[in-house]
């Protein structure tokens, strides 16, 4: 039986090169191909916040800027993993929206974006970023979960 396909959009670790990328291959039959470099259509703010220097999605469109990230075809398989690490729909909310193509065909395509909904106000205060690399200039570097020591949940999350 085929898997279903589906298109992600992602613009954080799971990039290539970023920390969480491995999530596409943990297992032997996961399929996923990159497809494109993007960037949303709508302007989001995408924060770095708590003491592991996590980058999030927040939902609140219109305010921000336009996220550039990347473009995965990836079956059902990849995406139950990646729903499992990004704990939706608890935590993050995986829904539709157009990205746009950076690239010369520049055509809308849509895909699967985690957003966070249900997150503190005061977090739309800290500065906002158009692409997230864990090794960017701003020097706030990813902590894995193995370096955690704590549930950060409870400093983003409205409970």
């Amino acid at each position: 039986m085929v898997s279903k396909l589906h298109n992600i959009f992602v613009y954080g670790t799971l990039k290539k090169g970023e920390p969480n990328h491995h999530w596409f291959s943990i297992e032997e039959d996961n399929y996923y191909k990159f497809l494109c470099k993007a960037q949303t259509t709508e302007r989001f703010p995408l924060i770095i916040a708590t003491k592991y220097n996590i980058p999030f999605l927040l939902y609140n469109p219109g305010m921000g800027n336009y996220i550039k990230g990347e473009v995965y075809k990836i079956n059902e398989k990849v995406l139950n993993n990646l729903d499992s690490l990004e704990k939706h729909p608890s935590f993050y909310v995986r829904e539709l929206y157009d990205v746009k193509r950076i690239d010369a065909n520049a055509q809308n395509i849509k895909a699967w974006i985690y957003v966070m909904k249900n997150f503190k106000p005061e977090l739309l205060h800290k500065p906002f970023f158009d692409d997230y690399s864990s090794e960017g200039a701003h020097g706030l570097k990813f902590a894995t979960k193995f370096e955690r020591d704590y549930d950060y949940r409870t400093e983003i999350l409205l409970f």
